[in-house]
């Protein structure tokens, strides 16, 4: 029997974390033990606690309960609790997904008192070191002993970046193996998609219906709090919205930083506009059923832009890069950043002539029981 500890700290990760789990107990129930830690880097009922129940995801075994902080502060209280209790469980190995806070420590702490590290979602690059996100999920590839990437693209940039595709074991964090399996959300969609169908409400308590509506995030930093590119996505949100109904489900942080940096003109005509809703965040089988009914998604989400792509709709990206350039190459994505032109422009192009490729990037759907066996196989 292997015993794995999985970090989680994030929503994302939850959810993420939900395939691995439901393969363990689908497949390997007699061969992996999984131990849950989640830091509680964010966590609230609405954001973390509903997911458990709605999603059937085994409760966490600890919390760390760390909450916000700066990055040093935050991220120091997580490695001491991760390492306690990686010290008193001495896992087989780690299990880490993505790029947060909680991974960074993860990482830190399991290579500190060498504990393999299995990195899932590894080889992910935006080449934009600005973003916290960059530095972490690049210490935790050069730290792990199993990495998971779940594109071509990110298989070839740990290529790049120096890890070999003909490594043979004992693997160890100086003789890692890299893979291309597959992305685990994929795995999640269609596994939830069907769920969603018969359980979300979400449709009939916004008044919308499939195909008639633009789904829009917006939560990244660098766009809310920043006066000038918040101004300039929601100046080309109102000009879509004469069109369009457009729903915004946004978290109460982005709706007080658009009272404190939006000017009062633009933040009445936000709130007046017949066709802007905005509504507070939804549930993960809520956004499934929002991302597979709306005709267009505009987002600076990057679980939100692949998902786009999972439900075959064309996605308007709020960033300077992305980590998924597969879906900006297949033409069913594009980049536009904050700018209010090339965002109405991009609109209507995608109008004018809708993405007809989408191509079977992400994998078959069984990218979690690929993960298993590799584990079991791999980790000594």
């Amino acid at each position: 029997m292997k015993k794995i500890v999985t970090i989680i700290g994030a929503r994302p990760q939850i959810i993420k974390a939900a395939a691995l789990s439901r393969a363990i107990k689908n497949h390997f129930q007699n061969k992996i033990q999984e131990i849950i830690v989640h830091t509680g880097q964010h966590y609230d009922a609405n954001m973390s606690e509903v997911f458990f129940t709605e999603l059937n995801i085994p409760q966490p075994d600890y919390n760390l309960n760390v909450g916000s902080g700066q990055h040093g502060e935050q991220t120091a209280k997580m490695i001491i609790g991760i390492e306690k209790i990686l010290l008193d469980n001495k896992p087989d190995a780690l299990v880490l997904y993505g790029d947060t806070n909680s991974t960074l420590a993860g990482a830190i702490a399991a290579s500190k008192i060498h504990i393999p590290i299995v990195h899932i979602e590894a080889g992910l690059r935006s080449f934009n070191k600005s973003m916290p996100e960059e530095i972490n999920r690049i210490m935790c590839d050069h730290a792990s002993t199993l990495l998971f990437s779940p594109t071509p693209t990110g298989y070839q940039n740990l290529l790049k970046e120096g890890f070999h595709d003909y490594t043979q074991g004992p693997y160890h964090a100086d003789r890692p193996k890299i893979y291309h399996c597959g992305d685990v959300m994929y795995d999640n969609s269609l596994y939830f998609s069907n769920m969603a169908k018969t359980q979300s409400k979400v449709l009939e308590e916004n008044t919308l219906k499939a195909g008639q509506f633009i789904l829009g995030t917006i939560h990244r930093d660098n766009n809310t709090d920043d006066q000038a590119r918040l101004t300039a996505i929601f100046s080309a949100l109102l000009n879509i919205a004469q069109n369009e109904t457009i729903l915004l489900p946004l978290h109460p942080r982005t709706k007080k930083k658009m009272q404190e940096v939006l000017s009062e003109d633009l933040n009445k005509k936000i709130e007046f506009h017949k066709n802007l809703h905005i509504i507070p965040p939804v549930s993960f089988l809520d956004m499934v059923l929002l991302e597979d009914s709306a005709s267009l998604i505009i987002t600076d989400s990057g679980g939100v832009q692949k998902e786009s792509f999972f439900f075959k709709k064309p996605c308007i990206i709020l960033r300077q890069e992305t980590e998924w350039v597969e879906i900006v190459e297949a033409g069913s994505a594009k980049i536009c950043d904050a700018n209010t032109d090339i965002i109405i422009k991009t609109y209507q192009e995608f109008r004018a002539h809708p993405p007809q490729s989408f191509p079977e990037i992400f994998g078959d759907g069984k990218a979690a029981e690929f993960i298993c066996k590799e584990i079991l196989t791999n980790i000594r």
